[in-house]
């Protein structure tokens, strides 16, 4: 799947594109060093067997040492052959165990989704599936409607039916929590926070959605139609979307890792098949891109070219002139090429597949760890980048808007703004608070964006090129805005554009505010919890008496308590999502029951908490005061304004009921 356990909190390793001491030497390295180079050579080099596998094996091993990478795969094929399939490193490290590219099997993540969109337009070819036609009519339940228009298959594969995210129980390391596509999709349905086809939400539910209805109209099980649709004609012996896979294919996985040093992790049990399960090799992979690649010239065994046409070239509609959702693939141009691709992520697998659909030429690769750093995620970035800088170089000089107009744009985009990709109606909408993005005006007329990282491992400053486009200053991506009556609606860039935006925040959740009052709150909170023992050991030591008495010393010691009690419950929550953000199975079941406790406990905590440290306040300023009595009275308030945004923060974001569903 197209995601990673850092999207617990909150999408920031999806925008973190900061480049690896593997292919930067100390961030001196920057992709507009190497496009220079590129561009100042006589010719770029031609794409033959020998140059790639000379250039990809001074390339890759340096990297997968320096991001702490056990091993990878690397696919490039041209004009419908294989050019160079390649394993780097090891499968297994412990057994020291080598990648090879035709019999390694690694988890290609949300690359799975390609089997799942060509499986949607097969049918649709045979005039078994209309992709305008309202999902429900090829289901045995309801998708609840709402204004706006029916979700369609068309609006499932450009990722806008509206649905939020959902996290839990998507991967699993117990083989036992496998569970049917049919219970999957019915155990619940994610709510749709847009109205379809207006905004791009990336969802695995909704791949899922559509892998289900594939199941429904061809009568076979999803897993049994992939296999003998797509699998069997193509010669993918070595490719599965079983879990676990069967014996054959499961003695010839590559072991997961966070990185190559630490220790081996389980196999995942992908909650969602059609949305992330599939188990490749690397051969296999060059295959499927072949198949799809000589599809529009009538050579392949799965499409046929008007059906493979409609799917590489139908574009949903966009942000400005950013890369745009075709029908199942994101664009993703470079040097004026036109290139669709795919990657995925599981927690240990990272993946990315390429289509340069008018050269006839597709990359893959793959790698079995996250590395260092999120080093395998930088790592894919910069290969596409690279390769497309080597054999398909093209100038194109940047044409800046005047300083005036720029100092005015950046001004009107200035801001924070939270990404469509999220939870909203449960706990996990907490991860939107913490992944808010920030654009900032700088006085030269350029903004920076200090929470997406480029290439050279610091935040992108990017110029503005059009009104309201503007350029990474280091490397080929542009930002672009869509603004209403002088107000930004919402922003993106290319690598996100396709299956995401930003938008600003209502200021109720907004993190402009509400973080630094949360920061504030959880210091006063800690502040105060510390220091009434410490006050008690050192009245115990000087041998004096605690000076309230009655009513006054009973609201103090409520106010403390609540104190406690306020911070466990922030803490509570803060250990789930990290948790849940080291290891994604910890939400398939076991933290449910800490989730439950907190959110039917929690809110009534809190707000006992807050008429504990309101009644403390009142006696304070009853009292008449002395100068350690005006203190008191100032820390009273603190108190309640504290414990008065845990509680806002409780309902704004959910962090209330069951939560079972999330």
């Amino acid at each position: 799947m197209r995601m990673t356990s850092r999207l617990i909190l909150g999408l920031v390793a999806m925008a973190n594109l900061a480049s690896p001491a593997a292919l930067a030497q100390a961030g001196s390295t920057t992709v507009a060093s190497s496009q220079a180079a590129v561009r100042a050579a006589s010719a770029a080099p031609e794409l033959t067997q020998t140059d790639v596998e000379a250039w990809l094996d001074g390339l890759l091993p340096y990297a997968l040492k320096q991001g702490d990478l056990a091993g990878a795969v690397v696919a490039v094929v041209k004009d419908g052959r294989p050019l160079l399939v390649k394993g780097y490193g090891y499968a297994n490290v412990a057994a020291r165990r080598p990648v090879t590219a035709d019999r390694t099997l690694f988890r290609p993540g949300s690359v799975t989704k390609l089997f799942t969109w060509t499986a949607v337009m097969q049918l649709v070819g045979a005039g078994k599936l209309d992709l305008d036609r309202n999902v429900n009519a090829y289901l045995d339940f309801k998708i609840p409607e709402r204004p706006g228009g029916p979700i369609t298959l068309r609006r499932l594969m450009t990722h806008t039916a509206g649905f939020e995210e959902a996290v839990g129980d998507l991967a699993s390391n117990d083989p036992r929590a496998a569970q049917s596509l049919d219970t999957a999709v019915k155990r619940w349905t994610p709510a749709r926070i847009y109205a379809a086809g207006t905004t791009p939400a990336y969802s695995n539910y909704g791949a899922a959605l559509a892998g289900y209805i594939v199941q429904r109209v061809s009568g076979e099980d999803f897993d049994d139609y992939v296999e003998r649709h797509i699998f069997r004609p193509l010669g993918m012996d070595h490719t599965t979307l079983r879990q676990p896979p069967p014996a054959a294919l499961s003695a010839l996985m590559a072991t997961g890792y966070a990185t190559a040093s630490g220790s081996a992790k389980p196999f995942e049990m992908i909650g969602v098949p059609p949305a992330g399960a599939a188990s490749a090799s690397g051969e296999d992979m060059a295959r499927f891109m072949i198949a799809h690649l000589e599809a529009e010239h009538g050579a392949s065994p799965i499409l046929t070219p008007q059906i493979a046409r409609m799917m590489h070239r139908t574009y949903a509609q966009g942000l400005g002139p950013l890369n745009r959702m075709a029908l199942g693939f994101y664009q993703s141009n470079l040097n004026g090429r036109a290139i669709i691709s795919h990657a995925g992520d599981t927690s240990w697998f990272h993946s990315e597949l390429d289509l340069f659909i008018d050269d006839d030429v597709g990359l893959y690769f793959s790698t079995n760890s996250a590395g260092a750093n999120a080093a395998a995620q930088r790592i894919r970035t910069e290969l596409l980048q690279a390769f497309a800088d080597r054999y398909f170089p093209r100038p194109s000089p940047d044409r800046l808007i005047d300083p005036a107009t720029a100092r005015a744009d950046a001004a009107v985009i200035a801001g924070v703004y939270e990404s469509s990709r999220r939870s909203e109606t449960n706990f996990m909408a907490l991860a939107t608070l913490l992944s808010a993005q920030v654009v900032k005006a700088d006085s030269d007329g350029a903004i920076s964006t200090p929470h997406i990282l480029g290439l050279n491992g610091r935040p992108i400053r990017w110029r503005e090129i059009a009104p309201f486009v503007w350029k990474d200053v280091a490397g080929p991506w542009r930002l672009a805005a869509e603004v209403r009556d002088g107000r930004v609606t919402r922003i993106s860039t290319d690598q996100f554009a396709p299956i995401m935006v930003f938008e600003p925040p209502p200021w109720w959740r907004s993190s402009t505010w509400l973080m630094p009052a949360l920061q504030a709150s959880l210091a006063t909170l800690m502040l105060t919890a510390l220091f009434w023992p410490v006050t008690a050991i050192v009245r115990r030591a000087y041998r004096t008496t605690f000076g309230l008495t009655g009513a006054d010393k009973a609201a103090f010691r409520a106010s403390r308590i609540a104190t406690i009690t306020a911070l466990a419950v922030v803490l509570g929550w803060a250990a789930i999502l990290i948790m849940g953000s080291g290891d994604l199975s910890l939400f398939s079941g076991q933290l449910n029951p800490w989730i439950t406790a907190l959110g039917l406990l929690g809110p009534m905590v809190v707000m006992s908490a807050l008429a504990a440290a309101v009644w403390n306040a009142w006696r304070a300023w009853r009292r008449t005061p002395s100068w350690s009595g005006w203190f008191a009275r100032v820390w009273s308030l603190a108190i309640v304004l504290a414990v008065l945004t845990v509680c806002w923060t409780t309902a704004a974001f959910h962090l209330f009921g069951p939560n079972t569903h999330f």
